[in-house]
């Protein structure tokens, strides 16, 4: 059983608040961000640790029109919470972003990510998650994904916003496949359960504290 579901009430908001995700201020916007040449909605496939919080961050943004929890890094046949969890699939809990890039762009996105969503300098795990499945990770779809990631990594590196270097993958994505039912809009449904109080409503207070001109109204 993952640790997260037997997680005890006792511990400490601290390990959210700690893990060195800096202020807003400390953030630059992505020095390279282009806007695609199509028109319509683009899908943007994330891994930063349990799928719970960082669903429930992105959720919140105006411009995105869906989002799902699920798994990307591994095959079809193993995309199974049970198996996933075992650190043994190749898979990583990831959430699929759908959004329209005429209201958010890519680049914002990721600057979301990096800045509330999960900390990008924790290796192979998020807060009291361990395990490859809970690693962080950029699944990109188009060569201009990997590109504005592969940018931005290296313009937040440079910039030193973090004490510690960032350790997220920027990797093709093979697959993305959703989770059971019941992990959609997790947070929302269970808003009091222990995991989620203490590791996840802090993110969107800091959401709403650092970039409240992202939020949907």
């Amino acid at each position: 059983m993952n640790m997260r579901f037997a997680l005890p009430a006792a511990v400490s908001l601290a390990a959210t608040i700690g893990c060195g995700v800096l202020g807003a201020g400390r953030f630059p916007d992505p020095a390279f961000d282009p806007r695609p040449d199509k028109t319509g909605t683009q899908v943007a496939v994330l891994a930063g640790g349990c799928f719970w919080g960082v669903e429930a961050v992105f959720e919140r943004l105006a411009g995105v029109s869906d989002v799902v929890s699920g798994f990307a890094g591994g095959t079809k046949s193993t995309a199974h919470y049970e198996v996933v969890s075992t650190g043994t699939t190749g898979h990583a809990e990831s959430v699929q972003i759908t959004y329209d890039p005429a209201k958010i762009s890519y680049g914002q996105l990721l600057k979301v990510f990096f800045a509330v969503a999960h900390d990008p300098t924790e290796l192979n795990r998020q807060g009291p998650d361990e395990g490859t499945q809970y690693r962080s990770a950029i699944f990109y779809a188009t060569p201009d994904q990997q590109a504005v990631a592969e940018a931005y990594v290296r313009q937040l590196d440079a910039a030193k916003v973090f004490k510690r270097r960032i350790v997220t993958q920027v990797v093709p994505l093979e697959g993305f496949y959703p989770a059971e039912a019941y992990h959609q809009h997790f947070l929302d449904q269970h808003p009091d359960y222990p995991y989620i109080v203490y590791n996840d409503l802090p993110k969107l207070e800091h959401l709403k504290k650092e970039f409240p001109e992202m939020l949907r109204r």
